[in-house]
């Protein structure tokens, strides 16, 4: 039975403008989110940081996703006040994260300039994730696709915007894109300074031209949904892990972090072991190492929290869902993990890379480099360009293709791109690679999304949101930590290597997507209830 059948006391559906003002805000989220990916890399270097230390310097960003959205999910879901449920968040994350634009760009040193984009990164992500669940909220699940497919054009809409106006600020207004040694130039810190005004006025649109159902509309929708495709519906609590269970994953990723933590120490040592041979183990692997074992202490902490009788609390569901999640979203961490750690890949070294393949300008200081970083900051509109495009495409493609055969093929298109920048040595041909690329982007921001609103429960549609976001960030993590060692090892730092290691990433995410499992039938098997197998 699929959802089309569902009759009375079905959630209803939303006409094009209300869907509309519903995923305007996210305009300018993402000319946010895009000012920073673009552009922090060339504060960065501006500032005197060397190619090889920007993955660590990045660290900041996905470190704050990390930590910032899973509570945000779990906050928005408990909340409801006469301002709404996600609506509060999106107000008080808009108007922190329109103040750090204005001050990123005014950073005198690279360490403050480090420190902002935590401050950025946190703001951005507070007024984002609820902007995922508020579309599952909204939105019957026959129209899912339609809602994050219009999130992700206003995605590539903005970062068109942002990508722009860097070169924009230089060829229309005149402003320089050369500044003197270690000072921001005039052409990125407006660029900010505008982006931070569209963000919060994008966000102000949303939030007071859109309602929300209160929660128990939202159980009721649910329970008609069920009825309809055969599932009881009943009071069901997350599968509880014992302490037990909690202790002893805990001890075990503790010991894995701890043993790479030594293998770090003994490699970087001096002498360094002779059949390490020529292989440099860089210290930011130290921090990965850091990571694995903080899983563990997490998974210690619940334990203690657990046998102590301490569990009634936000800490203790977030962990408690984070291992009881649902089979489709499992399967869609795989999928989120390869595509994310690609893009990532890019967004680290997309602007060096140009710099020095393209344009035979590895140097900062020159005007070679700003032009180079002025290009692919233009080329940076052409992909999002192209993914307001395609995003626009699928809302009429996902009704007559499996949303997951489009996504896969979506991703070797993407693939497909990475390589063409290797192949193509003229600046100006740059714009065909993009094409590919901004697919991609537009399948990764819209259909994962799509497919995974419907096989989670309403009521905590926020808090798997912010844990799906664990799936993005934890390859950002890995890759801020490995790739600056990757390049260095293995492709004697040159950064067009990074975009290589993108395209593989991304074939295998396509390769993922064809083992998850989509639509009523992801409902049906987290219940139990017998499905017909896919045809």
């Amino acid at each position: 039975m699929t959802d089309q059948s569902i009759g009375a006391g079905r959630k209803p559906a939303m006409n094009p403008m209300q869907i509309w003002n519903m995923s305007f805000g996210f305009l300018g989220i993402q000319i946010g989110f895009d000012l920073q990916n673009g552009n922090v890399s060339r504060i960065f270097q501006t500032l005197g940081a060397e190619v090889n230390e920007l993955a660590i310097l990045w660290i900041a960003a996905p470190m704050t996703g990390l930590i910032v959205q899973p509570i945000i999910g779990h906050m928005s879901d408990n909340t409801w006040s006469r301002f709404g449920r996600r609506r509060p968040f999106f107000l008080v994350g808009a108007i922190l994260a329109s103040l750090a634009l204005f001050m990123m760009p005014n950073s005198p040193t690279l360490w403050i300039a480090a420190g902002m984009l935590w401050i950025m990164d946190a703001s951005l992500n507070i007024t984002m994730e609820p902007f995922r669940a508020f579309v599952g909220d909204n939105l019957p699940d026959r129209q899912r696709t339609r809602g994050y497919a219009m999130q992700s054009f206003f995605i590539g809409v903005g970062a068109v915007i942002a990508g722009a106006l860097p070169w924009m600020m230089t060829n229309w207004m005149g402003l320089s894109n050369v500044a003197p040694e270690g000072q921001i130039p005039e052409t990125v810190q407006w660029a900010f300074y505008i982006g931070g005004a569209a963000l919060l006025l994008a966000v102000c649109w949303t939030v007071f031209n859109t309602k929300e159902y209160s929660p128990e509309q939202l159980a009721g929708f649910e329970a008609a949904r069920h009825e309809a495709l055969g599932i009881e519906t009943k009071e069901t609590e997350t599968v509880r892990r014992s302490a037990g269970q909690f202790q002893r994953g805990g001890l075990t990723w503790i010991v894995i972090g701890a043993a790479f933590a030594a293998f770090v120490f003994y490699g970087r040592g001096d002498p360094k072991p002779a059949w390490l041979g020529e292989v440099e183990i860089a210290q930011e692997l130290y921090v990965l190492a850091g990571l694995i074992a903080a899983f563990g202490v997490i998974q210690m902490v619940a334990a203690m929290m657990r046998s102590g009788g301490s569990d009634q609390n936000g800490f203790m569901e977030v962990v408690n869902d984070l291992f009881a999640m649902p089979k489709t979203m499992r399967q869609l961490a795989v999928v989120q993990f390869f595509s994310w750690f690609a893009m990532f890949s890019m967004w680290i070294y997309g602007t060096p890379a140009v710099a020095e393949f393209h344009f035979a300008s590895p140097d900062p200081a020159t005007r070679g480099y700003q032009d180079a970083a002025d290009w692919w900051s233009l080329l940076g509109s052409v992909r999002n360009g192209i993914a307001a495009a395609a995003a626009l495409g699928f809302i009429w493609i996902a009704a007559r293709m499996d949303r997951r055969r489009l996504h896969s093929l979506n991703l070797m298109i993407g693939a497909a791109g990475f390589v063409s920048m290797l192949l193509i040595r003229d600046p100006g041909l740059l714009w065909i690679p993009m094409v590919g690329v901004g697919i991609a982007w537009a399948s990764i921001v819209s259909l994962p999304y799509a497919i995974l609103a419907g096989s989670v429960p309403a009521g905590k549609m926020g808090i798997y949101m912010g844990i799906f976001n664990i799936f993005i960030v934890v390859p950002q993590l890995i890759a801020a930590t490995l790739l600056g060692f990757l390049l260095t090892t293995f492709f004697e730092g040159a950064p067009i290597w990074a975009l290589m290691i993108s395209a593989v990433s991304f074939a295998l995410a396509a390769i993922a997507t064809f083992f998850v499992t989509d639509g009523a039938t992801a409902l049906q098997q987290r219940h139990g209830v017998a499905t017909e197998p896919a045809q």
